[in-house]
């Protein structure tokens, strides 16, 4: 019996034990593993102001390594003792990272990076990386006439698909649920996704026309999943002409294959949900993984592994809400 009860504990402590996390100044690693994803290393490129990305991109990297086995890099904006800063749009922890990424996923608002940080992304970019932008992606850089790589002012357009434009819904006060695009139903990045909501609201785009539009935005009268469709005209800013609010419904979700000026292609998804909020919703965080699937030509799951790993509060979106104090070791 004693040796039947010694053995058990040896399993258990074999099936529990943690792979523990790296970081170091603005930047967490979590190891890859048996999974899909052995091999395969993805960097997650956290850094707007108000969206709470440093909360959100560690939390799917979590899912794509504990659950996927990819090996997955979060970098964050820092001040220059390591604290998070979301404000420092210059910062970039461990850019060098992004010589060895497979794919990218952003969550970023108007960077200045350096010259260094950005020849890193654009050498990745250039090499055919997929990428997945999410919310505020398509305002991804905000870079100085003396920049070097100044044209990816624009990249959010060329590239993404869509710059900034407005918000469709009034902020903070109208949230939005998913509708399938017509004829979209069975493309494998929507397989196990179901209706998405989102308290944050439904940005206006215009993808363009080799864009593949997956989901569209029902702008809700309020900010509770229940509520009825908002109902109303608005006017466009995009050319000043004034529409019903939900007809028809703007694109929150779609995929772009785009050659680069090397010759190579970047598959994109873009979707302009992805508050770290919005990430609550398992339906996102499916599309999100299955993305990255798709991305690297993985066959996408039946209804990918998306729960949880630890916790996750995320902070209500708003400029300045940030944790102050934080550094990438407390995600770990």
């Amino acid at each position: 019996m004693k040796k039947s009860i010694t053995s058990f504990g040896i399993s258990l402590i074999a099936t529990f034990s943690p792979v523990h996390a790296e970081s170091g100044t603005g930047w967490v690693s979590y190891p890859g593993g048996n999974g899909p994803g052995k091999g395969k290393h993805i960097v997650l490129l956290a850094g707007d102001e108000e969206y709470r990305s440093e909360e959100a991109l560690p939390m799917l990297a979590k899912i794509l390594s504990k659950h996927h086995g990819f090996q997955c890099t979060v970098l964050f904006s820092t001040d220059d003792d390591g604290t998070i800063n979301p404000n420092k749009g210059e910062s970039l922890g461990k850019p060098e990272t992004l010589d060895s990424a497979d794919l990218i996923i952003t969550s970023l608002r108007f960077r200045k990076w350096p010259d260094d940080a950005m020849k890193r992304f654009d050498s990745a970019i250039q090499r055919g990386v997929p990428v997945i932008g999410l919310r505020t992606s398509t305002h991804s850089f905000q870079l100085p006439d003396s920049s070097a790589f100044k044209e990816y002012n624009g990249y959010g357009k060329k590239v993404l698909g869509e710059g900034w434009v407005s918000h469709w819904g009034d902020h903070k006060k109208e949230a939005g649920l998913t509708v399938v695009e017509k004829g979209a139903g069975k493309n494998p990045i929507l397989n196990g996704v179901g209706e998405i909501f989102v308290d944050s609201d439904v940005y206006e785009a215009y993808p363009p026309a080799d864009a593949a539009i997956l989901l569209r935005g029902q702008v809700l009268k309020g900010m509770d999943r229940k509520d009825p469709p908002a109902v109303r005209e608005k006017t466009r800013a995009s050319d000043k002409q004034k529409q019903d609010i939900n007809s028809p419904m703007m694109p929150v979700a779609w995929t772009r294959e785009v050659k680069n000026t090397s010759g190579k292609t970047n598959k994109i998804l873009c979707t302009t949900m992805g508050a770290a909020t919005d990430l609550q919703d398992e339906n996102l965080r499916r599309l999100v993984i299955n993305g990255v699937f798709w991305g690297l030509g993985i066959k996408v799951p039946a209804k990918s592994d998306v729960s949880l790993v630890g916790g996750y509060q995320p902070s209500k979106y708003e400029f300045n809400g940030y944790k102050k104090g934080t550094k990438a070791a407390d995600y770990e």
